[in-house]
């Protein structure tokens, strides 16, 4: 059985879901090895950086040869938890809130939203995309139903860390952060900051002092 390791640095943790898309697409290619010479070049990573990242999954390739396609795939959704599913309930129905319940890509990455919640009455009782939509007043009801204990929060940022702190209250141990506030939250409470503004705002930095060189 494969040995888990749980010290994983952050930054190979990023990285190991592009090894794994661009492995995939080899895969798909009908090619049976990859050297993790060909990952970086691909990828633009430095190749003994994808080697050390990949000495973390427990995987070993063939000299000259490189690893087996079909292995270093299955090894990295089982290291990843892609191949588990992972039940979550997402906070906050608006427009982000929706288009999330519409991916259905995250399913194939191991999360599957089961049920949403809005400060909204009138959006209690619909769904989006086949998943019911309920009233914030019933999240402690449900969260002592299904045990669920990842929380993914796109509400107005004015909202934020008060939702959160109602979330973690209610059960939640993980919560997945898309609002560009920081939320506060005590040490045993696993937070995921993934702000689509916060990359935005580096894009266009970079977009003008590109156009500045000019």
């Amino acid at each position: 059985m494969q040995k888990i390791d749980f010290n994983v640095p952050e930054p190979t943790l990023r990285r190991l879901p592009w090894y794994l898309a661009y492995t995939k697409l080899v895969q798909q290619a009908g090619e049976s090895y990859l050297s993790s010479t060909q990952i970086a070049s691909n990828i633009a990573v430095d190749a003994s950086k994808v080697a050390k990242d990949l000495s973390y999954v427990q995987i070993s390739g063939r000299t000259r040869v490189g690893y087996d396609v079909n292995e270093l795939v299955n090894v990295l959704e089982t290291f990843l938890g892609f191949t588990n599913s992972h039940k979550a309930f997402l906070f906050g129905v608006g427009s982000l809130g929706g288009a999330l319940l519409h991916d259905d890509g995250l399913n194939q990455f191991g999360l599957e939203i089961v049920a949403g919640f809005d400060v909204k009455y009138e959006l209690a009782g619909t769904s989006i995309h086949r998943v019911p939509i309920h009233h914030i007043d019933h999240f402690i009801e449900l969260q002592k139903q299904t045990k669920i204990n990842i929380g993914v929060l796109t509400v107005p940022v004015d909202k934020a860390q008060e939702t959160a702190e109602m979330m973690i209250d209610g059960g939640i141990q993980a919560i997945w952060n898309f609002t560009p506030f920081r939320i506060r939250v005590p040490e045993n409470i696993i937070v995921q900051n993934t702000s689509i503004y916060a990359h935005l705002a580096v894009m266009f930095n970079r977009l003008n002092e590109l156009n500045s060189k000019r």
